[in-house]
């Protein structure tokens, strides 16, 4: 048994040493791969390394070096990530495997000392060459035979095997980490990528129509965009792309948020009325025909309040999301309105939805301020604005609040109400009672919508049911909390809910009807005196205030705002659209502009008086419109595929026309007002001849092509050509003198001067598209009448200045906060003295006057975080992508500016520190006042730049 114990144990022994000795040979065989994988990666690497410190040694003489280029392989990390060509992948560092192991290894070290021209750049022609690009392979020499077989056969790698387990492992740590170090500087340089000049292949459409013309590559959400450089750019390396001298001022917005809002018009001592649109409050002097703005805001305004001295004012925001997804905050401002300083910024990190309302209190002569947030809960929290600090907190209820006020002469005494309730609140130090309303035996309402203070001290509420109450604070203390209020006594008041009120200097009040759209007058005795109908083209009350002498401002759901009298009506002092805006088209030879909206109204405004020309009314929902060259007509088309021809001066109708059954996109006349071109959603550009003056309108063609929906379209100088951008990124060019034809080598048409340049892809503007853009971030673009600068509408609120042409990526520009929505489009008018921009959901306009400051430029100092002038930077030969040490650019290279208006009839250098209530001697801030530490998004200019005593640009001859 032993002898057959023995026999088994030893034949084990022996099947476990050569299992063993197999495995370890397996794992030296690994090994041995992995350090010549580690060695060409640190050849690579040094290579890297190497002509990175060539090329920032050797800025001040790149022109010397020409088109040899000394980074390219570097670079092809980032071309190829890019969409480089598959048949170039081998000159990638991570394909470095395809040479062989042996080779490699000997070769690593000599690798320095190859001359450039031995590797063609990945991405790029040397001196973009126009020969088409070769796929590189290895010559079958004995040396890479052997390293192929080295591939496959362990045992034929000749080596050493003295080293121990100890330094293999050694070893394979040192190669991971050089791997992730490789790694590492990959995604750097794809970080700061820039588009690749290229002559690869693009699209099946394009395959046999492309064997001439130095080409460029954009990707969006993935997809490459080919563009054609022109013919005068001899070398697209020293293409450079600056700040504009042109800067825009805010000065004129139109409209009024009216629809949504409650109790947002009052009159200032200034003679000023303040309301709010958008994330710009404006003071208005309807006398003066000025306005002055603050731009503080990051979002949608929502709530007003005047502070007692009626010289500071509160306004609180909505939460808003910015660009990168990240929260904007809700918070209240409190800024002077004479100055347009902001004082305090209230409530960051505190309120979760948005800012409900907000009032000040009145017997401390505003020391507080009380809030109610929008969140479920609808927190009411009370503040010492002054000193930043939160006083006190407490949950008010589930249901809707509609007002907060303080009362007049209880300093300690806080009343709410909204839906079902009226809640009276009693705080001492940091606690909050509450008392609630109780109505007993009488009708107890849905809402209760507003509240004011009689003389007594008593309280006057109306509701959804057209009743006034008087609440009277009980005479009796129970002990338990504050005294309750009892009500006294109860007048009609209202056919419809009484939806807000006022009162009057004279110690009258003033009551705004829902339903009825009246506005009673009412004595101290709350026995009405008189009344008036607000017509119905005005749609119903939202706010009522006191104006100038007997006169009253009212706030109407259709965003106009109104002054009246009993005896001599109304005036319209300020009106707008009240649904989305996305048409807009200036006149050609007048400061005129139109609008259009899915409120079916088409407005043209005077731009130099500021007020509106007419409005019309039609049947469908307006999207984009354009005025003939004439003047004398302006075609508008509709969601349903209609376009109405309306005479720009009568507003009568001309003609109707049907393209398709879906939205009609753009419209565009050729120079000479011939043509018109229609883009539809159908993916189809509908042709019509035009004929006298733009009245006569004749089907003559259709452009078929397009794989998705028109966006942007314009014309040739000499009406032969049009190129179209669609919905899924296609740049198209089309032949109209030539039955509209598809033109399939696009590089014929490189060098067209454009008639006018609205399309959002192309080589002269594909600098304005923002890092990591899916494609859809851009609303509308256009040059300007000078072909000095482009304006863009974006997605994120914003509008920007490029300079034109901007023909390099993450190109620099001025960037402008106004809007709250997305930016649906832009006009230049005919001189380039103004620019024109409409925002969507917050359906305002804004007129911004272009403003020149001669010698701006990257260099000058005025840049936040952003790099030196392109002209300094470092072009390698080969045209990739470098990241520049010490000078990464921000994400577009954006500008970080703030607007300086002074107050009227003052002109003080602005100010970039929160200036404290009552100080003396502070310059005032500007327009949009918000200052450097009171930014939440550093990188949002939520203001104008300073244009003051600039004059404005020179119409071109």
């Amino acid at each position: 048994m032993e002898g057959i114990t023995g026999s088994l144990e030893d034949g084990m022994s022996g099947t476990s040493v050569s299992d063993v000795q197999e495995r370890l040979s397996s794992l030296e065989f690994r090994v041995h791969q992995q350090e010549d994988e580690l060695t060409v990666m640190k050849a690579a690497l040094a290579d890297v390394l190497r002509r990175l410190s060539a090329v920032e040694d050797s800025a001040s003489s790149r022109k010397k070096l020409g088109g040899k280029g000394d980074l390219r392989e570097a670079s092809s990390m980032s071309c190829i990530t890019n969409g480089g060509m598959p048949g170039r992948k081998r000159e990638s560092v991570s394909v470095t495997r395809k040479e062989t192991m042996s080779s490699a290894a000997k070769s690593g070290p000599e690798k320095k000392e190859d001359p450039p021209h031995h590797e063609a750049p990945p991405c790029v022609s040397p001196h973009l060459t126009q020969r088409p690009p070769t796929p590189q392979r290895h010559p079958p020499t004995s040396d890479g035979s052997k390293g192929q077989a080295a591939l496959k056969r362990g045992p034929s790698v000749k080596r050493s095997t003295g080293e121990t387990p100890e330094e293999n492992r050694n070893k394979l740590v040192k190669a991971a980490s050089t791997s992730k170090l490789l790694a590492k500087m990959v995604k750097t340089t794809e970080r700061y990528r820039e588009p690749v000049v290229s002559q690869a292949k693009v699209s099946t459409r394009e395959k046999n129509s492309q064997a001439e013309g130095k080409n460029l590559k954009v990707f969006l959400r993935g997809r490459p965009i080919t563009m054609f450089v022109p013919s005068d750019v001899d070398d697209y390396r020293e293409v450079r792309t600056e700040l504009p001298s042109e800067r825009l001022k805010l000065e004129w917005v139109y409209g009024y948020r009216g629809r949504d809002c409650r109790a947002n018009v009052y009159l200032l001592p200034t003679g000023e009325i303040v309301y709010f649109i958008a994330s710009v409050v404006v003071l208005f002097n309807y006398e003066e025909r000025t306005q002055r703005h603050y731009l503080g805001h990051t979002d949608c305004i929502k709530c007003l309040a005047v502070h007692p001295d009626k010289i500071r004012i509160a306004t609180g925001q909505l939460a808003g999301v910015d660009k990168d997804g990240r929260a904007i905050p809700p918070h209240v401002r409190v800024w002077d309105s004479v100055s347009l300083t902001t004082l305090q910024v209230i409530g960051i990190g505190t309120f979760e939805r948005g800012v409900g309302s907000l009032a000040f209190s009145k017997a401390d002569s505003g020391q507080h301020l009380s809030v109610i947030d929008d969140c479920n809960d609808h927190m009411l929290t009370v503040w010492d604005w002054q000193k930043k600090s939160k006083i006190a907190e407490i949950k008010t209820t589930n249901e809707v609040v509609l007002v907060v006020e303080f009362h007049p002469t209880d300093p300690n005494t806080i009343i709410t109400c909204g839906k079902s309730h009226i809640f009276f609140w009693t705080w001492n130090s940091s606690s909050l009672a509450r008392k609630q309303g109780i109505f007993g035996k009488y009708e107890k309402p849905k809402f209760v919508q507003c509240l004011a203070y009689l003389s007594s001290g008593d309280i006057l509420t109306g509701d959804s049911g057209g009743v006034l109450l008087i609440w009277t604070r009980a005479s009796t203390d129970t002990g338990k909390g504050p005294r309750a209020f009892q009500i006294s006594r109860q007048v009609r008041g209202h056919e419809g809910s009484v939806f807000c009120m006022c009162e009057m200097r004279n110690g009258t009040f003033l009551t705004g009807g829902g339903k009825d759209r009246k506005i009673i007058l009412w004595d101290q005795e709350l026995r009405a005196e008189r009344d008036i109908e607000v017509p119905d083209v005005y749609g119903t009350i939202r706010a009522v205030s006191a104006g100038k002498g007997d006169e009253f401002l009212v706030g109407t759901s259709r965003n106009f705002i109104l002054r009246g009298t009993f005896n001599d009506g109304f005036t319209v002092e300020v009106q707008g659209h009240t649904d989305e805006l996305w048409g807009l088209a200036s006149h050609p030879s007048r400061h005129m502009f139109l609008t259009c909206a899915q409120d079916r109204l088409v407005c043209l405004w005077d731009s130099v008086n500021h007020s509106l020309r007419w409005s019309r009314s039609l049947e469908e929902h307006g999207h984009c419109a354009e005025f003939h060259p004439s003047g004398a007509v302006v075609t508008i088309g509709t969601h349903s595929g209609k376009w109405y021809v309306l005479d720009a001066e009568t507003t009568d109708l001309v003609a109707i026309h049907t393209d398709g059954n879906e939205q009609l996109s753009v419209m565009r006349f050729s120079v000479d007002g011939t043509l018109l071109a229609v883009g539809s959603h159908d993916n189809f550009i509908y042709l019509y001849t035009v004929s006298d003056n733009g009245r006569k309108y004749g089907r003559s063609g259709k452009c078929s092509g397009h794989s998705s929906y028109i966006t942007h379209l314009d014309w040739s100088p000499d009406n032969n050509f049009i190129m179209s951008n669609s919905g899924d990124y296609e740049i198209l060019y089309w032949d109209v003198s030539n039955g509209c034809t598809l033109i399939r080598n696009r590089s014929e048409c490189k060098d067209i001067d454009w008639a006018t340049y609205t399309c959002v892809l192309g080589y002269h503007v594909f600098g304005v598209w923002p890092e990591g853009s899916d494609g859809t971030d851009i609303n509308a673009l256009i040059r300007s009448h000078n072909r000095k600068v482009l304006a863009l509408a974006d997605d994120f609120c914003k509008v920007h200045l490029f300079s034109y042409p901007c023909s390099r990526a993450k190109a620099p520009s001025h960037k402008y906060s106004a809007h709250s929505s997305h930016v649906t489009n832009v006009s230049f008018l005919y001189d380039d003295s103004h620019l024109i921009s409409t925002g969507g959901k917050d359906t305002s306009i804004m007129q911004w006057r272009l403003v020149e400051k001669p010698g701006l430029s990257l260099g000058d100092g005025l840049l936040s975080n952003s790099a030196p002038r392109r002209a300094d930077s470092v072009i390698t030969p080969s045209d990739t992508v470098v990241p520049e040490l010490g000078s990464l650019v921000e994400a577009n290279g954006t500008q970080d500016l703030s607007p300086e208006t002074p107050p009227p009839n003052k002109l003080e250098p602005h100010i970039f520190e929160l200036t404290p209530p009552h100080s003396e001697g502070a310059a005032p801030s500007s327009d949009g006042t918000v200052s450097l530490k009171d930014s939440l998004d550093p990188s949002d200019d939520t203001a104008t730049p300073s244009d003051e005593g600039l004059p404005p640009l020179t119409p071109p001859s």
